[in-house]
């Protein structure tokens, strides 16, 4: 089985991606054997589109409600025969696999496409491609074109591959808005040694890059008539933060994961800033304050704190919602905390609860009445033995975001990092408005907290004939209340986008459908039961509307000899 083409081809215009994966093979056996396409894909992107032709003959993957494909699958096939074609591989990707039984001589090309929003991180976005052709592969080429009409401020690409011979075939060009990067390596550079036909292809293309930001109440763009506001303010004072690490120190935590989360916490103690105020309550079975108020983030202080980390083991139980109360209970008490100053709770924690209250629904609606909507919780959940769904509930209830840390040697850095992305609010209390009766199907559009290295984005359909889209952006932040206005011009928006070649037709459309998707599934994990259905309704309906596979909806994929399986995307749930 050779794979003698394999095409990369990716668009971003306006940080969204359309990424299609194109694999020939050919069968040079004289008999038939399994080709197999396998592509990891972005956690965060969804499938939009599958094909596979053999000998001129397609077979497409039809988008259809999960339910009536499990059960059309179901009378299909015998229970349990095919384990799904998606899988989740690691933290940031997950795993497309299909095979096919070609022929003696036969041709079969695969075709996957799938579209992601990137997501502005610490002030980049990051364009993850997998790459893992296991052959050397005649014609090999990624090819990458990003138009952001803002300008694009800077351009880079990594590779965990990259050698000396195979910079060689990557080449990268840009201009004010355009970038065009194409990585074409022949057969001989992709060799691992002359000798042998081992491939040096193996493991993440990445290219990473940011946008220029002039206008002070952000970015809009408009095409077909749909729009999106991108808001990402620069240079503003960060709000003190009073915040409290919620450690889980059972006996699950032994050994390697106390250690990681050791070392992350003392680097995050040196993160700190002279005006934040802290404090630690580490928990197994009892709950123990280090102290009983927060203090301000001191060189003495700081020191204090390092020296309890230092001493830190695991053993005993897990008693989650003794711990979470109490760290409640130290933010309601705190006197002389800074005025304009942001509350938050990061929780740490490795398994489910097993002691205290021990039914996650109690302890969520116990922990949002006491919160209130005074302070944001942050719920780490450390490996696999978390419910990440309680602790994704109980986030995204108070104000904040589940993340799940994976057991790797890295994991410090992943602590690390997920702090620095909460470590500096700017604003807090923003709402973005809109002329309510010239606008339709607004995504979400007020925000309790803005972190420095985000972006805010909103999007919306226009419904009748504007010349001018008006906006204003009222929002607090350290220094005064804020009030940002701009207004576009409706014609010259469209404009920008009307001679370029590269973008892919209805992407502004698709841009907000996959916004509306993405809110609407967060938004069905912490609404109330009664409301999560007509929720799950809406994203279902856009899912099936713009052919996405999302948690709602499956891929059925037809093979020859009528076998058929399921694409379905798997969460960070279960």
């Amino acid at each position: 089985i050779e794979i003698y083409s394999l095409y990369v081809d990716c668009k971003v215009t306006s940080r969204f991606a359309h990424t299609v994966i194109t694999s020939r093979i050919i069968n040079r056996a004289n008999e038939s054997q399994e080709a197999t396409f396998e592509v990891e894909l972005p956690k965060t992107a969804f499938i939009t589109n599958f094909s596979m032709s053999i000998d001129g003959e397609v077979y497409p993957g039809i988008i259809k409600e999960k339910a009536a494909a499990q059960s059309e699958y179901d009378t299909a096939v015998s229970q349990g025969q095919s384990a799904g074609l998606v899988k989740i591989t690691d933290r940031k990707l997950e795993r497309f696999h299909v095979s096919v039984s070609i022929a003696a001589a036969s041709k079969v090309t695969f075709e996957l496409t799938y579209e992601e929003l990137l997501k502005r991180q610490l002030g980049k976005y990051e364009l993850l491609i997998k790459v893992q052709p296991k052959q050397l592969v005649k014609h090999f080429q990624i090819d990458v074109h990003i138009f952001e009409p803002q300008g694009i401020h800077f351009l880079e690409t990594d590779s965990t591959f990259m050698t000396n011979e195979l910079t060689e075939a990557l080449t990268k060009v840009q201009n004010e808005t355009k970038a065009h990067i194409l990585f074409k390596p022949t057969l001989d550079q992709q060799k691992k040694n002359s000798g042998l036909d081992e491939t040096l292809l193996s493991g993440d293309f990445v290219v990473r890059y940011d946008v220029k930001r002039e206008a002070t109440a952000g970015d809009i763009q408009i095409v077909n008539g749909y729009f999106v506001h991108y808001f990402a303010p620069q240079e503003m004072p960060a709000f003190p933060k009073n915040v409290i690490f919620v450690i889980d120190r059972s006996g699950s935590m032994t050994g390697r994961k106390i250690e990681q989360t050791r070392d992350a916490l003392l680097k995050i103690l040196q993160d700190l800033r002279p005006e934040d105020h802290f404090s630690f309550i580490t928990f197994n079975n009892r709950v123990v304050e280090w102290k009983s108020s927060l203090l301000p983030a001191t060189e003495e202080n700081v020191a204090s704190a390092a020296a309890l980390v230092q001493t830190l083991t695991a053993r005993g139980g897990t008693h989650i919602s003794g711990a979470l109360l109490t760290a409640v209970g130290v933010l309601d008490r705190a006197e002389e905390l800074p005025q304009r100053s942001v509350s938050m709770i990061i929780l740490l924690t490795d398994g489910q609860p097993t002691s205290g209250e021990r039914n996650v629904e109690v302890i969520q609606e116990n922990v949002q009445k006491a919160i209130n909507g005074k302070y944001a919780l942050f719920c780490l959940g450390f490996g696999f033995d978390v419910s990440y769904k309680f602790l994704e509930k109980m986030a995204l209830s108070n104000g904040g975001i589940a993340r799940r840390i994976y057991e790797h040697a890295d994991a410090a850095l992943q602590l690390q990092g997920f702090y620095q992305e909460v470590a500096t609010p700017i604003l807090m209390q923003i709402e973005m408005q809109y002329p309510e009766n010239s606008i339709e199907g607004l995504t979400k559009n007020n925000f309790k907290l803005f972190f420095e290295g985000s972006e805010i984005i909103v999007s919306g359909k226009i419904s009748n004939e504007l010349d001018l889209l008006p906006v204003e952006i009222k929002a607090q932040s350290h220094t005064s209340n804020l009030t940002l206005k701009e207004e576009a011009n409706v014609k010259e928006k469209e404009q920008v986008f009307q001679n370029q070649k590269y973008i892919f037709g209805n992407f502004m459309e698709r841009l907000w459908a996959y916004l509306n998707i993405q809110q609407l599934l967060e938004e069905v994990i912490s609404a109330q039961e009664e409301d999560q259905k007509a929720l799950e309704a809406q994203a279902l309906d856009l899912s099936l509307r713009y052919s996405f596979v999302t948690p709602l909806t499956s891929m059925v994929v037809t093979k020859p000899q009528q076998q058929e399986e399921l694409a379905n995307k798997p969460t960070e749930a279960g």
